[in-house]
């Protein structure tokens, strides 16, 4: 397996488990308050659109060549993280 191959799974992996983060805080949300829902549904709309930047990002590399792939793994790092952060962020904004 390449590099490139193997960058890309683990990123798809990441993006499963976060899916499955936003998942667990859709079912919080259904059953908060109104006001707490809304809170929820906020976060949960930004925290998609970082995965969605991810996904759109990690397409590009995918289409990439081998040779030109490893200039287009920081901007998929920068999107991932900035998901990533996101995602953390909400959990403990929501949890606590």
């Amino acid at each position: 397996m390449s590099t490139k191959a193997a960058y890309q799974q683990k990123i798809e992996a990441e993006i499963e488990l976060a899916q499955a983060k936003i998942e667990a805080l859709k079912a919080q949300a259904k059953s908060a308050l109104a006001d707490e829902r809304i809170k929820y549904e906020n976060e949960i709309a930004a925290i998609e659109s970082g995965l969605e930047a991810t996904k759109s990002k990690l397409k590009e590399l995918g289409e990439a060549s081998d040779d030109a792939w490893d200039h287009l793994k920081s901007g998929v790092e920068s999107a991932w993280n900035s998901a990533s952060h996101s995602i953390h962020a909400a959990y403990t904004k929501l949890k606590g």
